[in-house]
């Protein structure tokens, strides 16, 4: 919502400046976007006289001007505007002066070897237009060294307001002057509309055809004939306002009715009577019936529009835009005015199936006063005979105005309950009455809205009105109440180790995937699935009509479509669901994984097939991640049937697994049609046990001082004997020192004998209160080899 200063103070008495007006409008809930002054952009430009405008010496093109600025000698001026002549007065800009449109600052220069000491501008260096032809010329009386934007007719500063889509009373200039009013800026200036008398009866009558079901779209409809007018150009004050605000002047009789709009709220349309056909009525639209809109456009309507219609057919869309057969033009002789209530909800819905945006719609929608429909269209006649002349009919007015009468019940300590503040009764009386509320009672007021404030409909908007004139300043900021000092979590912990293991394997360099947990029937049988109980009866595609009883088949497909675009190296995971049989909650929360290919080539480091050693790692990630602490559960051999045999392993604790984790079998991969080795983990997320919670703190890490002892071992063991078997027996030789053992070498072949294998590993001795002397450490050796012999059967090898 566009209005200028000095159109608000021809509704308001007030001596405020452009400022203060926007500072108060936006303290009572009317937000300012912006301000534009044009004068204040431009107040360093002045009014100069061009003494003589003669040939460059140096240059065809350009001029050489001796210019009068009103402040001593003439100034030399290079200009290239082919419009610069002796004797014309013209925008000057002194050196040291910005120039709007560049925002570069202006400084002396030689310009072909002739100095330039100044500047005459175009429009469009002050951004008052696009026009670089030439500069601006201004009016012959204009005064030399005044302020450029005086003799330009800027000194009226543009304000622009964000109307809510509720304050359908601030959609007009006078609905602003009346709020400012209200909150103490100034006085209001009532107007009271003086109705026009008509001369002869109308020869157009206006009609309401609707069902008692759609009665509402046009309650009241009022028109009016003038006859014998001449339309053209509006006058230049109209034309002027209407610019300032962004809109286009048309003529006199089509800016009389966007005049009307912008200063009291209040859309009409007009009508060339001569091009409507036998008598107007407001109607629903047929479905599948056409209109032709003054935007030149073709909106094809339905049954739900309410349209503005003659004997023939729809003439304009009611409460958004005109027809254009029955516009108004400069050979328009008799014109009906047509000035109406629409309902807000339905022109709203017009207007977004059609997808257009117009200032009716816009002020329709947001709700207009219903009493101001016969004023409006007498303010609208008074102006037709000003501008045009003509002899106005008398009015003809089908249906009522509708009711909008309603008493609400309000307290004034509802102020004090529901905003905080303290205001005394007289003072929220006076802001009411103020508002053009009336208000009756006593301890409980009735206080009836007026009819342009559609949108107050309880105790609560009362005390907003209150609030907002009064100050909302002086509501004071309350902190919310908690229940504790630490803000509760919002996340279940569960939910947190979901996102933890997602980062987790993001960090490894894997990309998450998000599939459905439907895959083929045959997809499914490979994973321990596809029977009857998971297939699913209406699938939302053939090939998605099973659930899925792993993970695993989802990244799969997913890395084959990849292959089949040329990408093999790949890692990829999901966190999701899979499902042990049809029945509700019958099903688990997994996270899988696959690594496809050897990685990405460097040549900082050597790639290798990815193989069950990358799973166990990657499964590891996972349970450290969602545990919060190091995995210590065994590895057995062997895992699911689609995994390879002997490249696979489970990760369990006592009955309950885990993980699994291997490269996948070659009968998968074929099924697939994806290029191997390729090798995955499960990690099943609903199997890990919640971390206990520890009386004690943690305490902190304190290195030992004493210097910490090595030692290598090579046994010589059965080869079916697992490497973990071995660690774990040397491991309780001497739980209290030994800190780490780390498997370094496995042998099989000559000198170990049959069906024997070499396991080498390096044993880490810390000790915590002294330094071990060699006998110590030779009785720690012994009890080592010991524990492995008994547990393994192994020897050391000699």
């Amino acid at each position: 919502m566009k209005f200028t200063l000095s159109w608000l103070k021809d509704h308001l008495a007030t001596d405020a400046d452009a400022a203060t007006i926007a500072e108060k409008l936006t303290s009572i809930g009317l937000e300012v976007e912006a301000v534009e002054d044009a004068g204040a952009r431009l107040k360093e430009f002045t009014v100069a006289y061009v003494i003589s405008a003669d040939k460059h010496p140096n240059a065809d093109k350009l001029k050489l001007c001796m210019v009068d600025t009103g402040s001593g000698s003439p100034v030399q001026v290079v200009c290239g505007a082919p419009n610069a002549h002796t004797g014309m007065k013209a925008v000057f800009a002194r050196p040291g002066v910005v120039i709007p449109a560049s925002g570069d600052v202006l400084k002396i220069g030689t310009i072909r070897g002739v100095k330039s000491r100044g500047m005459l501008c175009s429009a469009r260096e002050l951004l008052l237009g696009d026009d670089h032809d030439g500069i601006i010329e201004l009016a012959a009386d204009a005064k030399v060294g005044e302020p450029a934007a005086h003799a330009l007719g800027l000194t009226d500063p543009v304000i622009d307001v964000s109307i809510t889509p509720n304050r359908g009373d601030a959609t007009s200039v006078y609905g602003i002057a009346r709020d400012l009013a209200a909150a103490g800026l100034g006085k209001l200036k009532t107007t009271n509309v003086e109705p026009v008398a008509g001369k002869f009866p109308s020869p157009k009558k206006v009609h309401l055809n609707f069902t008692p079901e759609s009665a509402n779209a046009c309650p009241i409809f009022a028109g009016r004939l003038v006859r014998g007018v001449k339309n053209g150009p509006s006058p230049k004050w109209v034309q002027d306002r209407l610019k300032a605000v962004g809109m286009r002047p048309i003529s006199a009789l089509v800016d009389i009715t966007n005049l009307i709009s912008l200063d009291r709220g209040r859309p009409l349309h007009v009508f060339d009577a001569d091009k409507l056909s036998g008598d107007v009525q407001a109607r629903l639209a047929k479905d599948g019936e056409n209109i032709v809109a003054l935007d030149g456009k073709t909106y094809a309507l339905d049954s739900t529009m309410c349209v503005i219609a003659d004997d023939s057919a729809a003439r304009g869309i009611a409460g958004v835009m005109g027809g254009e057969d029955t516009g108004c033009t400069d050979s328009t002789a008799n014109v009906f005015i047509e000035s109406a209530y629409f309902d807000p909800v339905r022109t709203a819905q017009t207007g977004r199936k059609l997808a257009i945006v117009s200032d009716a719609r816009y002020r329709f929608e947001r709700g207009v006063d219903p009493e101001f429909v016969v004023p409006g269209l007498e303010l609208a006649t008074k102006l037709v005979l000003e501008f045009c002349g003509g002899e106005p009919s008398e009015i003809v007015i089908a249906g009522k105005v509708p009711q909008w009468k309603r008493a609400i019940a309000f307290c004034a300590a509802d102020v004090k309950r529901l905003a905080g503040i303290d205001v005394a009764k007289d003072e929220i009386v006076r802001i009411l009455k103020n508002l053009g509320f009336a208000v009756e009672g006593g301890d409980v007021m009735a206080v009836t809205p007026p009819s342009w404030r559609g949108d107050v409909a309880g105790p609560a908007d009362l005390v907003e009105e209150v609030v907002r004139i009064y100050g909302l300043d002086k509501v004071l900021s309350a902190p919310l109440p908690r229940s504790s000092v630490v803000a509760r979590t919002a996340l279940t912990p569960a939910q947190r180790r979901l996102r933890t293991v997602k980062r987790a394997l993001a960090a490894r360099g894997f990309n998450e995937t998000i599939n459905f947990t439907f895959i083929p029937r045959a997809h499914a049988a490979l994973f321990g699935g596809g029977d009857d109980a998971r297939q699913i009866e209406n699938p939302i595609a053939a090939d998605l009509d099973a659930l899925r009883p792993s993970v695993l088949p989802s990244l799969l497909a997913a890395a084959a479509r990849n292959q089949a675009r040329g990408t093999s190296e790949l890692m990829l995971f999901e966190v999701g669901a899979q499902f042990q049989s049809g029945m509700p909650g019958d099903q688990s929360n997994i996270a899988a994984g696959i690594r496809v290919g050897a990685g990405a080539r460097s040549w900082m480091k050597s790639g290798h097939a990815a193989d069950a050693f990358d799973a166990k790692s990657d499964m590891l990630a996972v349970l450290e991640a969602a545990m919060g602490g190091a995995m210590t559960a065994p590895v057995k051999t062997g895992a699911a049937p689609w995994y390879h045999p002997g490249r696979s392993g489970t990760l369990a604790l006592g009955p309950k697994v885990l993980a699994i984790f291997g490269e996948l079998h070659p009968r998968i991969l074929a099924t697939f049609d994806l290029k191997g080795p390729i090798s995955a983990f499960e990690v099943f997320l609903d199997a890990i046990p919640e971390p206990k919670s520890k009386g004690k703190a943690r305490p902190p890490f304190a290195p030992s001082p004493f210097q910490p002892v090595e030692r290598d071992f090579a046994f010589v063991v059965d080869s079916r004997t697992s490497a973990d078997e071995l660690v774990k027996a040397a491991r309780s030789a001497e739980r209290g020192l030994i800190e780490k053992i780390d498997i370094f070498d496995v042998y099989e072949g000559k000198g170990v004998g049959e069906g024997k294998k070499s396991l080498a590993i390096g044993v880490r001795l810390q000790p915590k209160d002294r330094t071990l002397t060699d006998s110590e450490i030779e009785a720690i050796a012994q009890k080592i080899v010991e524990a492995v012999s008994k547990a393994t059967g192994g020897t050391l090898r000699s």
